[in-house]
């Protein structure tokens, strides 16, 4: 997809902070990190969210995101780590490229869940 800003990141044309790169994924900073060390991991095959990824390849972007949130826990000295995927705009996706966000959480640093509500 020639408009995908992880597509141009993935073809280096546009640079990014890489953390690590597999066959089929790039973790990279995120330049709007919700904290410090907040990683998004993609495919480097375009697939717009994770209901159109095939499982193949799911399940290595899993293994990835599983190192990297590990590698980024021990970095930060974070308490926890949310790991975050949204799927279409309603959801508040922007980047039409499936991407799942490692954001590292500290007690304290102000992020709260959304809210729940009951059955009727």
């Amino acid at each position: 997809m020639e408009n995908c800003i992880f597509c141009k990141i993935k073809d280096k044309k546009i640079p990014a902070e890489v953390i690590d790169e597999t066959d089929n994924s790039l973790a990279f900073l995120d330049i709007m990190p919700i904290n410090k060390g907040h990683v998004l991991v993609v495919p480097k095959d375009h697939y717009e969210n994770l209901m159109e990824t095939p499982d193949d390849v799911l399940k290595e972007i899993i293994t990835e995101v599983k190192k990297i949130a590990q590698a980024v826990k021990s970095a930060t000295g974070a308490d926890g780590i949310s790991v975050i995927n949204r799927n279409r705009r309603a959801t508040g996706q922007e980047v039409d490229h499936l991407h799942i966000h490692i954001v590292p959480r500290f007690s304290g640093d102000g992020l709260k869940p959304w809210h729940g509500g009951k059955y009727a």
